[in-house]
């Protein structure tokens, strides 16, 4: 509970006291629920929800379906048919729960992704066993996101039975893809109006950035693929034809010595975490030339490739435009085409998204800002995420703004072995959610 000596958010001591008594009985619930808040984290891990290829999404979803019908949550289970990666054998199965309040107001919804990302090597507990030890809850997604997604949960199951009487709605999320662009959840929701208005009001996404921060949004990202085209001939006279993985390498080497250097010279006002990413990056994801490997075991033949295609990550900063960021990479691609004898190449755009940052003083980031402050004594942190993450859809597809992610877990565990969510972390979100809840559903102490 929050203490009174500092005072850091500037609340008059009557007024503390107020909030203190007030918040006594949700935080004694959301107390006497941490078992609870731990094996729900464990269950949701024991769906082993990996993306790709999408494992385990319908029953999972329906574990969330059943669990909130039971507290009077109307559900509907929303399949993204058509996006990528949807089949029979992988369907993408997104739950939505709405709980009505008595009398008309705001929508609060939590959205919560459920795909995670493969387990790789060298765990020391199952991943997907959702191991409960210490303080801690292990597994693939403890952190990234199936606990922020328990403490959602176990937040507005509180606040509802502290307050049976609220106005509003209450929206919890279980979508699937994130990890992946998040194409079949939340993209396809927001195209179908589940996260606009009138629908929606406030959306809290609860991605592990550290249980004292807020995260603003993101940077932006621009995914492309380069192609460069060549001529086969047999690999013993590669005179004969032409090497698309040459033509490849001289842009690798232009990318090298002009742009790398170039963008890390391009620094934001963006709080940006960790302080490495606060300058313009842009990764290789991934290069193709030549044969593919399903020759093996077998061997090679001799050919001369005539195509090699190159994946670039580029994140940029609200201070860069979307047409000079691909203009810096097309001028190289034309240069060389010039000065560089049957140079020629294809780029197509992969996804673009625009950097984000909401506004510190919208409703839905002074909400939580206050329950930071009521929880921990101290002034919230404001992020930006180096990533995107759904809340990019959001704002380009739903038009809604007042989004922000908050929730528990450390960013730095996300994706790794022995990855884990602390269980007191949890506890003390579901706090700040609950608060964040009342703020925003019934006005309560706002200012």
């Amino acid at each position: 509970m929050r203490k009174t000596g500092n005072n850091p958010g500037k609340v008059k001591p009557d007024k503390v006291n107020n909030v203190d008594r007030m918040y006594d009985k949700l935080f004694k619930i959301i107390d006497d629920r941490r078992e609870e808040l731990a094996e729900l984290t464990a269950e949701l891990i024991r769906f082993p929800t990996i993306n790709p290829p999408g494992d385990a999404y319908r029953p999972c979803a329906e574990y969330l379906g059943n669990r909130l019908a039971k507290r009077g949550f109307g559900v509907e289970y929303i399949r993204a048919e058509g996006t990528p990666g949807d089949t029979d054998r992988y369907p993408r199965i997104n739950v939505v729960a709405r709980f009505d309040g008595r009398v008309a107001g705001p929508t609060v919804h939590f959205n919560s992704h459920i795909d995670v990302v493969e387990a790789g090597e060298g765990w020391s507990v199952d991943p997907f066993a959702g191991t409960i030890r210490d303080g801690r809850v292990y597994g693939r997604g403890a952190c990234d996101m199936k606990g922020g997604l328990a403490a959602s949960i176990i937040a507005a199951e509180a606040f509802m039975d502290a307050n049976p009487d609220f106005p509003g709605a209450i929206e919890i999320s279980g979508t699937v893809d994130e990890e992946s662009g998040g194409f079949g959840g939340v993209a396809y929701l927001a195209g179908k109006g589940y996260f606009s208005r009138p629908r929606v009001d406030h959306v809290i996404i609860p991605e592990p950035l550290n249980k004292d921060r807020i995260c603003l949004g993101h940077r932006g990202v621009w995914w492309a693929e380069i192609e460069t085209k060549g001529e086969i001939a047999h690999g013993s006279m590669p005179f004969l034809g032409d090497c698309a993985v040459r033509h490849m390498g001289a842009v690798l080497e232009a990318f090298e010595r002009e742009l790398f250097p170039a963008l890390d010279r391009k620094t934001t006002r963006m709080p940006v975490v960790p302080e490495g990413a606060r300058r313009s990056t842009m990764n290789i994801n991934s290069i193709h030339g030549g044969q593919t490997d399903d020759f093996r075991p077998g061997l090679p033949s001799p050919n001369v490739p005539d195509s090699c295609r190159l994946t670039i990550d580029r994140r940029f900063l609200l201070e860069e435009n979307i047409v000079d960021v691909k203009g810096e990479v097309t001028s190289i691609l034309d240069r060389l085409k010039s000065e560089r004898k049957k140079f020629d190449y294809e780029i197509r755009d992969i996804m673009e998204v625009q950097p984000l940052m909401t506004e510190r003083d919208a409703p839905v980031a002074s909400a939580i800002a206050r329950g930071i402050r009521e929880i921990f004594d101290k002034e919230p942190e404001y992020v930006i995420s180096p990533g995107t993450y759904d809340q990019k859809h959001v704002a380009r597809i739903g038009h809604l703004y007042d989004c922000i992610a908050y929730g528990p877990g450390i960013l730095d565990l996300a994706h790794r072995p022995d990855e884990w969510v602390g269980i007191d972390d949890m506890v003390q979100s579901a706090k700040v959610m609950a608060i964040g809840l009342d703020i925003l559903l019934r006005g309560q102490f706002s200012g």
